[in-house]
């Protein structure tokens, strides 16, 4: 570590990521990689408006609470990280050199405290927070791989009504982001449909194919079934719309993991 640079985590800081039901026996993973809009203190909030950490640019708000939910009633283990996506955002590949893995701006805000990065600044969120979180998750999958030869993979996002500057609101109440393999997404699609006042994206409001590191890192190129969830945040306000979501995708799990040829690897070009 470069002893010019200042610490990023201290001791009264948490862990990167944290492990929630690790005993769980279903051999699925679920994981949140914006779950926390937290910051260390000593980085002042990375100079924004303390209003703006609560807001969607620093993390998927409900994601995390409706992650909890899911593994409690799916009996499975959740891997969450701890730490705001403003400091560095583990959804996207370090070795792409894309700047949104700390972003300058985001949805029109600066971040102050992001601008004029060095290398090595950069390179230490990577090391001591990002890669810790997906080191982690690896690790549950290879405990989960006693169960079954290829545990599945879910990660839970939400995602704002409307961008800044937007002519009009996003019509979905969810959406399923895939990359290639339809092992999940096209069966939770198929039954959330079946709420006839939910509009289900299909790679929407994102696509799988151009923004999923996380579940293409661990599931599509392992060969392990994989996919995302994207839910508008002003459905996941209260405790009971985070249980009623929390239902919805248990049930719809009962069809997904009932499919025989789930657990098995299978590459998809």
């Amino acid at each position: 570590m470069d002893p010019l640079i200042p610490p990023l985590i201290t001791s009264n800081d948490p862990p990167p990521m944290r492990v929630e039901n690790a005993s769980g026996t279903t051999p699925l993973l679920l994981v949140c990689d914006h779950a926390s809009n937290y910051i260390p203190p000593h980085l002042g909030g990375l100079g924004l408006d303390p209003l703006r950490l609560h807001e969607h640019i620093a993390w998927d708000i409900g994601a995390a609470d409706l992650t909890l939910q899911l593994a409690m009633r799916l009996n499975c283990p959740a891997v969450l990280a701890n730490y705001s996506r403003l400091l560095v955002d583990v959804n996207r590949d370090p070795t792409h050199n894309d700047p949104s893995i700390i972003p300058a701006l985001s949805d029109g805000q600066i971040i102050p405290g992001n601008q004029g990065l060095s290398p090595a600044q950069r390179q230490q969120r990577i090391d001591q927070l990002h890669q810790p979180y997906h080191h982690e998750i690896r690790c549950q999958l290879e405990n989960l791989k006693l169960i079954a030869d290829a545990p599945a993979l879910f990660s839970i996002h939400t995602f704002t009504p409307a961008l800044q500057g937007a002519t009009r609101p996003r019509p979905w109440h969810a959406g399923m982001l895939w990359n290639r393999d339809p092992r999940i997404a096209q069966p939770l699609m198929e039954h959330l449909r079946r709420h006839q006042h939910l509009i289900i994206g299909d790679n929407e409001p994102y696509s799988g194919r151009e923004i999923a590191h996380t579940i293409d890192r661990h599931g599509h190129l392992r060969g392990y079934p994989n996919c995302a969830i994207e839910i508008r945040q002003d459905l996941l306000q209260s405790y009971e719309n985070t249980l009623d979501w929390a239902d919805k995708l248990y049930e719809g799990f009962q069809y997904v993991l009932a499919t025989k040829a789930l657990h098995r690897v299978q590459f998809y070009d």
